[in-house]
């Protein structure tokens, strides 16, 4: 079974050609059959642009940049819940003989991220893990994994999220738990990492079973997000505090940590998608294709027919090749809201991930969004695309390749798009070539 792997490191697509993501005066090499033939440009965007949605097998989360948790329910794509799991270890295993338990207390911090509706109370249920974190398939986890975790809760917070004020919520932890581990640092009775996970497997940080809010962001960077154990030490005067924290395990490989997102009871069309092999056409799904990071949803787009470009007359060159598709109208709004922008990659026949699409080895091509007349509602996505139609155009053998799109980051966040397919009558997805012709054949 494939999977989608998350942060991939990318082998570089190499694009040459004459189009206007790379053009420039010293390599636009037509030569002299090109600049002493009459020449004419049209603009072509009739070519059939096949657009479909396909879905991963689960997705890496063991390396997503930030904690996620939260749950909504979403017209298309059902309930998405998002739930966190982490190993933790203390900074210290010592504690003065004569300190007084006090407390204990998870921080999390906010990182900004967020999706859907922040205006709406969100749960966080902290457990205490049964089993330390472990992937069953090389050193990866992935947003389908599972973990064991008693149904007791450690702690509870009701909160109204405000992610973009970078805030720091506090959730009191059980002092059963405090206790517990005070006795074992304080007794000698763990004294070093190891044993520290033998006893203690880490925490899971779980939505609410009926929440319907928006799924939240949390840092996984060092001193961001911990739990931390006060205590006190007694002296003739005063009572001088201290304190223990419990990060992220970033001591094992690999690190203990994943983010479980899962998307229930989407829209019928999207329950066939069972594997990734599986390909949902856009004229079975209302003339649509779907996008979800978190769960791996991509829009499949491929362009069977560009090589009848050579049955026009005689001899010419690609100068630009643009594909437009437009998200659908009311289908975000300011709880769902659209990206400025999507990555693009390159899949098999298969639907196998082969790399991420770069404009000559640099720059990732990327689905922009134009928003020049929102006004109107006119709103796409453009992506530059002339290079990768050279490329087609010069294959000797058809591979039956195709471009998909997500998020930039669709292994850290649960983004969702639903775009128009190719025979929308809204707005249909088309490519426009700008195609220069020379030395065309007289009648």
């Amino acid at each position: 079974m494939r999977r989608l792997l998350g942060m991939i490191t990318p082998s570089i697509l190499l694009l040459t050609s004459c189009t206007s993501e790379n053009y420039n005066s010293s390599d636009f090499l037509a030569g002299e059959a090109f600049s002493d033939s009459n020449m004419r440009v049209v603009l072509i965007d009739t070519m059939t642009v096949e657009t479909s949605t396909m879905k991963f097998d689960s997705i890496q989360t063991s390396q997503s940049s930030r904690i996620l948790v939260g749950q909504y329910s979403d017209p298309i794509f059902g309930k998405v819940k998002a739930s966190s799991y982490m190993g933790l270890i203390p900074n210290s295993f010592s504690i003065d003989s004569e300190a007084e338990y006090d407390s204990i207390v998870l921080f999390l911090k906010l990182d900004n991220y967020y999706y859907n509706d922040t205006l709406e109370t969100n749960n966080l249920h902290i457990k205490r893990l049964t089993k330390t974190l472990r992937s069953n398939e090389g050193d990866a986890l992935y947003n389908t994994a599972k973990a064991s975790y008693l149904d007791e809760d450690l702690g509870v917070l009701s909160y109204q999220p405000r992610p973009m004020e970078s805030d720091t919520i506090a959730i009191k932890i059980s002092d059963e738990l405090g206790m517990e581990l005070f006795n074992g640092l304080q007794e000698k009775l763990i004294t070093n990492t190891d044993q520290f996970k033998d006893y203690f497997k880490g925490i899971g940080i779980l939505p609410g079973d009926n929440d319907n809010g928006s799924v939240v962001g949390f840092s996984k960077d060092t001193g961001a997000s911990f739990m931390r154990l006060y205590y006190g030490i007694p002296e003739e005067d005063e009572r001088v505090q201290d304190n223990i924290d419990f990060e992220l395990d970033l001591s094992a490989t690999p690190v203990p940590f994943f983010n479980q997102i899962l998307a229930e009871n989407p829209i019928e069309q999207l329950q066939m998608l069972q594997d990734k092999e599986s390909i949902l056409s856009s004229s079975e799904a209302a003339n649509r294709c779907f996008v979800q990071s978190g769960v791996g949803v991509a829009a499949r787009i491929q362009f069977p027919t560009v090589k009848t470009i050579y049955d026009i007359k005689g001899q010419g060159t690609i100068l630009d090749a643009v594909l437009k598709i437009k998200p659908e109208p009311g289908s975000f709004d300011d709880n769902l809201i659209l990206r400025d922008t999507l990555s693009v990659y390159v899949v098999d026949r298969n639907n196998d991930l082969i790399q991420q699409l770069f404009y000559q080895e640099v720059s990732p091509v990327q689905a922009t969004l134009n928003r020049e007349k929102e006004e109107f509602n006119e709103i796409y996505y453009e992506i530059q695309l002339g290079s990768y139609i050279e490329q087609l155009l010069l294959a000797e053998r058809e591979t039956n390749e195709a471009l998909i799109l997500l998020p930039n980051d669709y292994d850290s966040t649960v983004d969702r798009f639903v775009l128009n397919g190719m025979d929308n009558s809204d707005f249909r997805t088309v490519l426009e070539l700008t195609y220069a012709i020379y030395d065309e054949d007289e009648e």
